[in-house]
């Protein structure tokens, strides 16, 4: 039977001495209408010592060693002081509210740790009668304190990694798809837009990044010359050719005038348009900086936009690496997975990892023992990054 209740709060350590054991027996309909009547449950517990906390650094250091099942030197100084050695005569059962730091406490001083559901009916009973057996505390310093503690243990608990920012590497990832999407999109409307004045450019520049940019120097197109052909090829990876081109096709030209009013809001649609696929060759070349900083094997093995597609999908680089290559071989086929368990068909072979390169360059009748195989290595290649002290890309 329980002897002692160690009580952990916000605001310090306090030890209970519990008395009439016998009422400890008795129904637990009888135990709960005696706890929470405070009368009744004074007389079954008593406050034996209370030991605060010197500072809110002090109380985080304890409760990060509770929350870890460490004995604290502060508590284990408290018990030593206020419970005498356990012998034939004076046996000490100790009430603690979590197994780990029982298990601790036993293993660290030898007193006998009690964790069943009768102690913890005694710790919610003194949880929730606290302000009035704790002498010396007013009725809200215990919510301030809890508050207080509560912040700071959040805070301690978000750990910062310079080596594993994959959160980074997701939100990248994210917004380099969303790019894509969004200069597709884009490039078709400058090239409608655009249309109505120099239709015969799309054939002749048929590359987006291009066109935008072809459209943004020419402008009204009876102002092409023989002087800006140079420039022009310059923007066509100098290609004289389709320069000269572009200028013979604007001179006969079957595009429509345009005000200038027009022509000032093509043109500024167009430097947004080349902005915005420039800045997605700058976000993919810090994508391949952090691939090949958090994720160097997977990055060797895969690529920079497959492997963070991965990594997005399952998480984090931690997640990927506990799934097994069965998972990681479907991962981004779920709705075709369940679609197939429901219909009884043919499950996917293949998810994200279809993009790359091994199983493009694979036969149709291969392709799904190359994504098998191929998914056994990206597990290990995650595993190594994710796990691995030193990040080389040599293993895969």
């Amino acid at each position: 039977m329980v002897t002692h209740i160690l009580f952990e709060s916000a605001s310090g350590y306090a030890i209970f001495e519990v008395k009439l054991q016998d009422a400890l027996g008795s129904s637990s309909k009888a135990l709960q209408e005696s706890i929470e009547d405070l009368g009744k449950f004074g007389k079954m517990v008593n406050l034996l010592s209370f030991s605060p906390f010197k500072s809110a650094a002090h109380a985080l250091e304890n409760a990060n060693d509770i929350s870890e099942g460490i004995l604290n030197e502060t508590l284990e100084s408290l018990l030593e002081l206020n419970l005498s050695k356990p012998n034939k005569k004076s046996k000490v059962v100790l009430g603690v509210w979590d197994p780990p730091l029982a298990s601790a406490i036993k293993a660290a001083l030898g007193f006998q740790c009690d964790t069943d559901e009768t102690t913890k009916d005694l710790i919610r009973g003194i949880r929730l009668h606290a302000p009035k057996l704790l002498k010396g505390l007013q009725a809200d310093d215990l919510t301030k304190a809890q508050l207080g503690l509560g912040h700071s243990y959040s805070r301690a608990k978000l750990k910062f990694n310079v080596n594993r920012i994959d959160n980074m590497i997701i939100q990248a990832i994210s917004l380099l798809d969303q790019l894509d999407k969004d200069v597709n999109l884009f490039s078709m409307r400058i090239r409608e837009w655009y249309g109505y004045h120099f239709p015969e450019l799309v054939k002749i520049v048929p590359d987006n990044y291009q066109y935008a940019k072809a459209a943004q120097f020419i402008g009204a197109k009876e102002t092409l010359n023989e002087e800006k052909l140079h420039d022009l090829a310059a923007i066509l990876d100098d290609d004289m050719t389709r320069a000269q081109n572009v200028l013979d096709a604007a001179k006969g030209s079957m595009g429509s005038a345009l005000n200038e009013i027009d022509m000032l809001n093509i043109m500024a649609f167009a430097t947004r348009v080349v902005s915005i696929a420039e800045y997605r060759k700058s976000l993919m070349a810090y994508l391949s900086e952090k691939m090949n900083l958090v994720a160097p094997s997977l990055t060797a093995l895969l690529g920079e936009r497959i492997g963070a597609r991965l990594i997005s999908h399952a998480g984090s680089l931690t997640n990927l690496s506990k799934y097994p290559a069965s998972t990681v071989q479907i991962l981004g086929a779920e709705k075709a997975l369940f679609r197939a368990l429901k219909t009884k068909g043919n499950t996917p072979k293949y998810g994200l990892i279809y993009h790359s390169s091994f199983i493009g360059r694979a036969g149709p009748k291969h392709k799904g023992r190359i994504s098998r195989f191929l998914a056994n290595k990206c597990s290990i290649a995650s595993r190594i990054d994710c796990y691995s002290g030193t990040l080389i890309s040599v293993f895969s």
